[in-house]
Parts: structure tokens; sequence; C-alpha cells
């Protein structure tokens, strides 16, 4: 499906992230994942190497750094020679009562997930131009409804739903497609952390736990990485050229809403 494509995935070493550079791979995509952290870097791509026979490349960097973009998409260029993928996946906003909360703690939470967005954007618009390529965002559900313990990630969620829309019109006249995808509860490795910490309070099982969760969003299940990587797979590919612009939620029916 996406053979001689190359992509970028941001937060790229585990959960959601992981899971789409590993089915670009697999359909053979040239891949580059990006996150802060070297050694968990290698240990996916090498993973992913093993499973797919296929080169996946690896850039540590701090994407909430102003240059760090850029030189993120100059790396990747120069590696394959061309651009056709960015999915900007990287960015997890801190959970608090509101009242716990820093200035700090929100300026993080859009520097990583919205400035990053933005600026892998336009550093990797030219390219995507040059190849009629594409842009996935990964955002949330959280951007649907308003929470009290999710007052930074809600706003930067609708943040990028915004600029995710501002920039398919955009790219309707230069011909790059942009798109998005909100999940819904996903077992990343985020969520296995409140899982865990679950078990041991109520002294529950996993599964029960995951029920609890389950519950909590109203939703069918809970999401595996795999489901947003397929579904990313999809929309990356040709065979979702008509999608544009748009935003689909993949969350097990928990946004309620039209």
């Amino acid at each position: 499906m996406l053979s001689d494509k190359t992509a970028i995935i941001t937060g790229g070493s585990q959960g959601i992230g992981a899971a789409i550079a590993e089915a670009f791979a697999d359909n053979g995509a040239g891949v580059m994942i990006i996150a802060r952290t070297a050694s968990v870097l290698e240990e996916t791509a090498a993973r992913i190497r093993a499973k797919t026979g296929r080169e996946v490349k690896t850039l540590a960097s701090d994407l909430r750094e102003a240059d760090a973009p850029t030189k993120a998409i100059e790396a990747a260029t120069q590696i394959f020679g061309r651009l056709d993928i960015v999915v900007n996946n990287a960015g997890a906003t801190k959970r608090a009562d509101f009242f716990e909360l820093t200035d700090e703690d929100f300026v993080d939470g859009f520097a990583l997930k919205f400035f990053a967005m933005m600026r892998m954007t336009r550093a990797a618009w030219p390219h995507l131009i040059g190849s009629g390529g594409s842009i996935l965002n990964i955002i949330g559900v959280g951007a649907r409804y308003g929470s009290p313990e999710f007052t930074i990630g809600g706003p930067v969620n609708s943040a990028c739903h915004n600029f995710t829309k501002a920039m398919a019109e955009r790219g309707r006249a230069d011909g790059v497609r942009v798109n998005a995808i909100n999940p819904g509860p996903v077992r990343t490795p985020r969520l296995q952390r409140t899982l865990e910490r679950m078990m041991t309070e109520q002294a529950i099982s996993q599964s029960e736990a995951m029920n609890q969760v389950r519950d909590t969003f109203q939703a069918t299940r809970i999401g595996e990485p795999e489901d947003i990587a397929n579904l990313a797979l999809f929309v990356a590919s040709e065979k979702g050229s008509l999608l544009h612009g748009s935003v689909i939620d993949m969350d097990g029916g928990a946004v309620k809403a039209l």
C-alpha cells in the first residue's frame, strides 16, 4: 500500500506511534521514527526491522525545541531523498486538577503537541508539495468535550483540530492531503500505568481495571495501538485518497455528540 513512500512518525518509539511505524514499514514504506529517548527508539526500530525486514531510521530529538522539527525534516530528506508522509503523533499533556497546574505545565503541553505539529508541518510542506504527499495528525477525542482534569489536553487537542482544518484548506490548493485521527482510550504505556495504579489501589485484576476505564468512557472496548495504526495506514495510502480535512474519531463510540 505504501511501496516507495517515505514517512516520518513523531512519538514513534512506543504506543500508537510505534504501531503506525510498523504498519507503514510492513506495507513497503521507508520510515523514520522520532522521539526523545535514543535507547527506546533503537529497541523499537530493531523490533520493526526484525518483523518486517525493512530498514527503519531513528532520530532522537526533543521537538519542543524550536529548531528541532526543521532539523528532523532535513535529516529525513537527506536519508530518503524525498518525503511523502508526516505523522504528527508526539505529545502527551499533564492530567491534574486545574488549580494544581502551573503556567509551565500549559506551556509544555502546547510546546510538544501543538507547536511541534505546527513546526513539522511548516518544515515538511515544500517537500510534500513536491511529492503530492500527506500529513496525518494523531490528536484525541478530548478535543470534543471539556474535562476538569484535562484542561491542558482538551484545549491543545482543539487547537490541533482547528489547525488540521486550516492546513487542509491550504493543502487543497497545494496538493497536500491533511487529515487527523482522534483516538479514544487506547492501551498505550501511559494507559497501562493507569491500569496498574488502579489494580494496586483497588486490588482488582487488569481486566476489571480495563472494564472500569471502558465504562468511564462509555466505549465498546479499550483500543489497541494496532487499531489506530490500521486506520492510519488506510488514510495515508492511495485507498484513502478521498479523505481530506477529515477528523476521524476512533474511540469505540465514546463521543456521543454529532
